[in-house]
C-alpha cells in the first residue's frame, strides 16, 4: 500500500489560493490561519481540560478579530482553509475532515435544540461555496462540492455536487 505524504498547511493554502504569495503573508494576514491558531488552543481547553468558559472566551476574541465563529467543541481535521472568512459559522458538534475549503458566509449549523450531535459532518477534500448553509446532523461525503448559496438539509454522497 502506498503511503500518502501529508501536505503542509501553508502549502495547502498556496495550492487553493492563487493570491497567497509567501508564508509570512499567510501567517499574519490570513483570517483562516489566525482563527485556527485560536481554535487549537481553545479546543484543547474546552475538550481536554474541560475549561469550557475559557475555550469559549478565546473563540469570542478570535471572532472579534477575524469575523469567523468556530465553537471550540467542533472537531476540525488538517488543513482547513476558510477563504475570505467573514461570516463563517461552525457549530459545536460539527466534524470537519482534512483539506476542506470554506468560502465566506458559510454556516455549518444545527436545526434543533436537542443535546448531542446536531451539526453536520464534512468529509475530506470538500469545497463549500460562499453563502452555503449546511444544516442539521447530516453527512457531506469526501470530495463533494457544495455550490454558492446552496441550502443543504440532506446527506450528500462522496463526490456529490449540490447547486442552488
Amino acid at each position: 500500500m502506498k503511503k500518502v505524504k501529508k501536505e503542509k498547511y501553508f502549502a495547502s493554502i498556496k495550492r487553493r489560493d492563487p493570491a497567497a504569495r509567501n508564508n509570512l503573508q499567510i501567517f499574519f494576514l490570513y483570517p483562516s490561519v489566525v482563527v485556527m491558531r485560536y481554535y487549537k488552543v481553545a479546543h484543547f481547553f474546552y475538550t481536554k481540560l474541560k475549561w469550557r468558559f475559557f475555550g469559549e472566551w478565546l473563540m469570542c476574541l478570535a471572532k472579534r478579530r477575524t469575523c469567523i465563529e468556530i465553537h471550540p467543541g467542533a472537531q476540525i481535521g488538517r488543513n482547513l482553509f476558510i477563504d475570505h472568512g467573514a461570516g463563517v459559522v461552525i457549530g459545536e458538534t460539527t466534524i470537519i475532515g482534512d483539506n476542506v475549503t470554506l468560502y465566506h458566509q458559510v454556516t455549518l449549523g444545527g436545526v434543533s435544540l436537542k443535546k448531542g450531535k446536531r451539526h453536520p459532518t464534512i468529509g475530506n477534500n470538500v469545497l463549500i461555496g460562499a453563502g452555503a448553509k449546511i444544516l442539521g446532523d447530516i453527512t457531506i461525503g469526501d470530495n463533494a462540492k457544495i455550490g454558492v448559496n446552496a441550502v443543504v438539509r440532506a446527506d450528500v454522497p462522496p463526490g456529490g455536487r449540490v447547486i442552488k
